[in-house]
């Protein structure tokens, strides 16, 4: 199973599109979201090409290949749009017998854990910073933002499969890469 996740769109058209491109190249088989999709945020500057319209439209044409965590620029409004649930607080999956809690970030994060056991993968968005941590106890992985990079990263998103995370910028080159076997 080959799949893609993205952080942090914000709004962009342009960067929509290019998730909507990139997810079909990379054939993955589900693209997991990890929020804020529509608004830019308060704390943002608008992102290139920001046109929540149109990201409506690229998102609704890929409904049943997206799973979805609420960001803390979702709300209900922004659910009664998009044809695809956004409103969970996480997703937990178990990938290659590992347990993965997925969540934007806001709430459960680093500083504010969520329930996890020995070796589990903690994987976030929200602060637009790519990383992959062993933490001793758990695995914390961030894809970083597609629209709106922070702290010198470059636009970016992520795919796992092979037991393999890879962060990948826009041309589908590896910036870094995590094995859980």
């Amino acid at each position: 199973m080959k799949l893609m996740f993205a952080s942090d769109i914000h709004g962009s058209s342009y960067y929509c599109k290019k998730i909507k491109e990139i997810y079909e190249k990379e054939n993955c088989e589900k693209l997991i979201l990890l929020g804020d999709l529509l608004y830019h945020g308060p704390r943002n500057d608008l992102p290139k090409d920001y046109n929540p319209k149109k990201v409506i439209n690229i998102l609704n044409s890929m409904k049943n290949e997206i799973l979805c965590v609420r960001g803390n620029c979702d709300c209900e409004v922004d659910q009664m749009v998009l044809e695809f649930p956004i409103l969970a607080d996480y997703i937990f999956l178990y990938l290659d017998n590992k347990a993965v809690f997925i969540t934007h970030g806001h709430k459960y994060n680093s500083s504010s854990l969520p329930p996890l056991k020995q070796g589990d993968i903690l994987i976030h968005g929200h602060t637009h910073i790519q990383a992959f941590e062993n933490n001793g106890n758990y695995i914390y992985i961030n894809p970083g933002s597609i629209s709106i990079p922070k702290n010198g990263n470059k636009n970016s998103y992520m795919t796992y499969s092979d037991k393999t995370f890879k962060i990948k910028n826009l041309n589908m080159e590896t910036i870094n890469e995590f094995s859980i076997s």
